[in-house]
């Protein structure tokens, strides 16, 4: 619980809104996956880089011998930074520019994901310009539907994702032909903040079926990477401060059929960070309005844009307070009506200056914030209480 241990008199004069990372429950959440993994000695872990980005949690990813997936050649450029291994890297994205590309191909990454077949053929040439070997696998759309936001559904054929099903014998026959890919496996993702195990089984299902029609035909299937997508309690981070990885690695042990030795790659990044960072604000003024009551904080969708773009729900404490609960619309001050926390939540009183915070933000926060309005971009604040 972040109440009561959050260190209010050692950040009591810092400028809000900022995040707070708890790096204990972070280093935690680390030793839990790596126990977790151990008993699967074929599985390997890539970090979602797109979920933070920042430096001092790169590292502490890295130190915990990850890999690292990356979707763009910035993210590749800060994962060498941070001290993950170039051979431990992998690099997706539907829309890779040619310098992206070039990078990556002079740190020798372990592997790209290629999305299209106008992709591969660029990544012959320009590898070729280099007498070099890109190491590929082929992302694959499964048309299989997430029980998710619709905007972070990835799997379905409506999706820009991947290589449509039925064109993947014909891009495999491709690869297989040109001088400067190496044709390594295949790459899957369904989507993101899934908590629904069926929908990794309907995954396995899908690659299972696909491999086996793949070695009817004669093709080879290399290895697998089933992407990420496990989600966290958003509703109850008190009562689940980390993701359910046991379940998560033993579902894709139990339906997933690869022959023995086969590696088997993740890219879990929200359900490693998400769960250590919160969004810490002031408020700024309570309001009352002719049906409802306004706490108005200092923190907006430029810091944390989530609510705004997905409806997304956070748990919202007051860090100052032991009042009564009472009910409010948490809002921000961005010129904007859909900067929006929260409606009608129960929180204990607010009074200006009181510390606010909004939990589960460890993932996909910092990393989407902007300057909207010309908002300063949030510091961050690293605890580690050991």
């Amino acid at each position: 619980m972040l109440k009561g241990t959050f260190p209010v008199a050692r950040f009591s004069s810092l400028k809000t809104p900022f995040y707070y990372y708890d790096m204990d429950l972070l280093a935690r959440t680390l030793d839990e996956l790596r126990a977790q993994m151990a008993r699967y000695p074929d599985y390997r872990m890539h970090y979602a880089v797109k979920a933070n980005f920042n430096p001092e949690i790169l590292r502490l990813i890295a130190s915990a011998g990850f890999g690292a997936d990356c979707v763009s050649g910035g993210e590749v450029q800060a994962a060498l930074d941070a001290g993950f291994a170039a051979k431990d890297i992998v690099f997706a994205g539907v829309g890779k520019a040619d310098w992206e590309i070039n990078l990556a191909l002079e740190a020798g990454i372990g592997r790209f994901n290629v999305e299209s077949l106008p992709e591969l053929e660029v990544l012959d040439a320009l590898a070729g310009a280099r007498g070099a070997v890109a190491p590929v696998s082929l992302r694959v759309n499964p048309d299989i539907g997430a029980h998710t936001h619709a905007n972070i559904t990835t799997g379905l054929a409506e999706n820009k994702f991947g290589i449509a099903y039925e064109m993947l014998e014909e891009v495999i026959r491709r690869a297989l032909s040109l001088e400067h890919v190496a044709f390594k496996g295949l790459h899957f993702h369904i989507g993101s903040q899934i908590l629904e195990m069926d929908d990794f089984v309907a995954l396995c299902n899908r690659v299972n079926e696909l491999s086996a029609r793949l070695s009817r035909h004669g093709l080879p299937v290399g290895d697998i990477n089933v992407g990420g997508g496990l989600g966290i309690q958003y509703q109850h981070p008190n009562h689940f401060p980390m993701a359910d990885f046991a379940g998560y690695f033993a579902t894709f042990k139990k339906h997933l059929a690869v022959k023995p030795g086969t590696p088997v790659h993740f890219e879990l990044g929200r359900s490693i960070v998400a769960p250590c960072g919160s969004l810490i604000c002031r408020v700024l003024y309570v309001k009352q309005g002719t049906s409802r009551q306004f706490a108005i904080i200092d923190g907006s969708m430029t810091e944390l844009i989530r609510p705004a773009l997905y409806k997304a729900y956070h748990r919202i404490e007051n860090l100052s307070s032991d009042e009564p609960e009472e009910v409010y619309d948490v809002v921000g001050p961005v010129c904007e009506s859909s900067d929006v926390f929260a409606k009608a939540v129960e929180i204990d009183r607010c009074h200006r200056g009181d510390f606010i915070a909004i939990r589960s933000a460890g993932a996909y926060g910092e990393a989407m914030a902007s300057r909207y309005n010309l908002h300063t971009l949030p510091e961050a604040f690293f605890d580690w209480r050991r």
